[in-house]
């Protein structure tokens, strides 16, 4: 193939900086889905990455037809930080700060956000938005250092950042709503029934609830577990809160060509 026009790659060198890299195919095609404004995408296999949208994403195949540029492999490599198997890359534009505190204020609200207390893993992080983003979640919010917009997040979140509000607050600018936190001392959340204006609030993988955080919890409540089993995974804890919240609170996103699985990571 011929060497590609300058014009997508000075643009990527001038946006890099300070945009949301998508990594992968998934992630590009998720970010569009959900409006991500994304100035530039390149692929080392422009046919491939089409076929994909054929097969998996036909609601925004003709976005991604305007929006792909073929380049060379070493080129695509030099792009990124871990080439992804689809060889598919694009930079995006993050959401404002302030709408998506807004949309996290904002109430009466209609489904729960989700707290990760202080995560330490970015990977863990990037699944529970990927869940929060499948179960119509009003947003994530995460305390502590890390940043739930990290590159490694945002590929564990196979781009579903764009479909809910994900943004990093202290423990005092938690959005409004009934605070339930998860602790093992807590009521089995069997008995309980999640609100849909519920904040719910999950401990570090490693030490639980910040004493803060704790402190303001309006109700504690625990996931059963088999005795002698110290914990489970976050992103599992966090599939098994939703999941209960959705029996009686859960409104289905309409589907369109969406696929709610199966569509790869």
């Amino acid at each position: 193939m011929t060497d590609p026009a300058p014009e997508p790659l000075s643009t990527w060198r001038r946006l890099a900086e300070g945009a949301v890299l998508l990594d992968g195919f998934h992630a590009l095609k998720h970010a569009v889905r959900f409006g991500a404004e994304v100035p530039v995408a390149v692929t080392a296999d422009r046919r491939a990455a089409l076929a994909l949208a054929d097969e998996l994403a036909s609601d925004v195949r003709e976005t991604l037809t305007a929006l792909l540029t073929e380049v060379p492999e070493s080129t695509y490599r030099s792009l990124v930080p871990r080439p992804h198997p689809t060889a598919v890359a694009a930079l995006a534009v993050r959401p404002s700060r302030e709408a998506n505190l807004r949309k996290l204020a904002r109430t009466p609200r209609a489904t729960p956000v989700v707290v990760l207390d202080n995560p330490r893993n970015l990977g863990n992080a990037g699944a529970v938005i990927r869940l929060a983003a499948g179960f119509g979640a009003t947003g994530v919010v995460t305390t502590g250092t890390l940043d739930p917009w990290h590159p490694t997040v945002v590929r564990g979140g196979a781009g579903l950042h764009f479909a809910t509000a994900v943004e990093r607050v202290s423990v005092e600018e938690l959005p409004p709503g009934p605070l339930f936190a998860l602790d093992p001392e807590g009521d089995d959340v069997r008995g309980i029934k999640l609100p849909d204006d519920a904040v719910l609030a999950f401990g570090s993988e490693r030490s639980g609830l910040s004493a803060g955080l704790r402190a303001r919890a309006d109700h504690l409540v625990a996931l059963p577990m088999r005795p002698q089993v110290s914990s489970y995974n976050l992103a599992t804890s966090v599939a098994m809160t939703l999941y209960h919240w959705s029996l009686t609170g859960f409104q289905s996103p309409t589907s369109d060509s969406r696929r709610p699985s199966g569509d790869g990571p």
